[in-house]
């Protein structure tokens, strides 16, 4: 694990590992690092990976206030470390993100995204905005276990009496641990639905046959308002990446001229 500055002072832990082109992977909820280390190990048979912590998760700090403009910023400073222009994998609320930094500017070759949650039918910006407001709400009452049901329910759409047969699992006070970045996670997903038309870099969705059918529609949706966008649905494939099936699409894609 080595770390990088970001422009806030914020300390970002990452790992790099593979040869050749530079791909950033950038997670979503609930995920650090660690959640990326199979997919990145597939990954460096082909590109330099470099795979990193999202502030406020695993080895990186968080710096007070946020702002998504600061996650943008954190990506900047993974690009920068990759030799200063890098393809761009997100997955989940971690492909907004990516698109994100892409319509910002960045020195972003190509995107490769992952089930996108985005754009989400009948969710508007304000209902994301809402739910970081009650997120921020439930933090500030020492709730954080609140706050992870808030995100599970209103914006992943588990059902309450599923998320609370999760409560009971031994990996809920792992859940807890992270809730503070959930909040972060509602204001990345509150962003502006033109956002596709400014992402000039080549993308690549892809989806899954048996993801959720909200995130099959919002990638086929994505594919079609991106200036040079392209889905792809894999047979069989759910909201989880496997690195056996995905990775050969994903390596495909960036390699191609």
């Amino acid at each position: 694990m080595t770390t990088v500055t970001s422009a806030d002072g914020t300390p970002i832990g990452f790992d790099r590992t593979g040869s050749g082109p530079a791909l950033v992977l950038v997670l979503g909820a609930f995920n650090d690092r660690t959640a990326g280390h199979a997919l990145a190990v597939h990954l460096a048979a082909h590109f330099t990976v470099i795979n990193y912590d999202r502030r406020g998760r695993g080895d990186s700090g968080d710096t007070a206030p946020y702002a998504v403009e600061r996650e943008v910023e954190d990506l900047a400073a993974m690009i920068e470390v990759a030799g200063g222009s890098a393809a761009v994998l997100g997955y989940s609320s971690g492909a907004v993100l990516a698109m994100l930094a892409a319509a910002k500017g960045l020195p972003i070759t190509k995107l490769a995204l992952y089930d996108p949650p985005f754009p989400l039918a009948g969710r508007a910006p304000e209902y994301f905005d809402q739910l970081a407001t009650d997120i921020r709400a439930a933090l500030d009452q020492g709730s954080p276990g609140k706050a992870v049901e808030l995100f599970q329910t209103r914006a992943v759409g588990i059902p309450p009496e599923t998320v609370a047969q999760i409560r009971q699992a031994p990996y809920w006070p792992a859940l807890e641990k992270i809730a503070p970045t959930l909040e972060y996670e509602s204001l990345i997903l509150a962003t502006d639905p033109a956002l596709p038309q400014r992402v000039a870099a080549p993308t690549l969705v892809i989806t899954g046959s048996h993801s959720p059918p909200a995130l099959a529609d919002a990638a086929a949706t994505l594919a079609g308002r991106l200036p040079d966008g392209t889905l792809r649905v894999l047979e069989g494939q759910t909201h989880d990446i496997n690195p056996q099936t995905a990775g050969p699409v994903i390596t495909e894609f960036l390699t191609l001229p």
